[in-house]
């Protein structure tokens, strides 16, 4: 399960997600990739299950990269607890994602093979995902 060693404060605010995402919102290092097309929380379990339905479709072959992380730690009180006496033990991170963030990339291996790979991957999420090419990017900034 993915968590920062280390955070200067054990409990955040909850924050608003509010606008698109203005970086990582581009394919980087491979060929293909999964853009969110809402905002969300994404906690590490549904990334690493994402990850591991990529992997396990492409047969281990090709790379992957995943472009998020969670840094958020999400509080929880116990249950059948009385109101007050402060804030929460952390439970879980997460990964604030906005509209447009790339969240996973593949490169190595063909287009048919990663978009299915993706569609897995974006059953594991709970925000709505397009599956998005390098070329496509391209092709649109020399357009403009």
């Amino acid at each position: 399960m993915l968590m920062p060693k280390r955070v200067k404060h054990r409990r955040q605010f909850r924050g608003r997600m509010k606008g698109e995402a203005h970086k990582g919102n581009k394919v980087a290092y491979g060929e293909y990739g999964l853009q969110a097309l809402e905002c969300g929380w994404i906690t590490s379990n549904q990334i690493e299950a994402a990850r591991v339905a990529m992997t396990r479709f492409v047969k281990r072959g090709g790379k992957v990269w995943v472009d998020i992380f969670p840094h958020k730690p999400v509080t929880k009180k116990p249950a059948e607890t009385r109101m007050g006496s402060g804030k929460g033990s952390p439970e879980y991170w997460v990964a604030v994602v906005k509209p447009g963030r790339v969240m996973f990339e593949m490169a190595g291996v063909p287009e048919d093979t990663a978009r299915e790979a993706l569609r897995l991957a974006s059953h594991k999420l709970p925000v709505k995902c397009k599956f998005v090419r390098k070329v496509d990017e391209v092709n649109a900034d020399e357009s403009k």
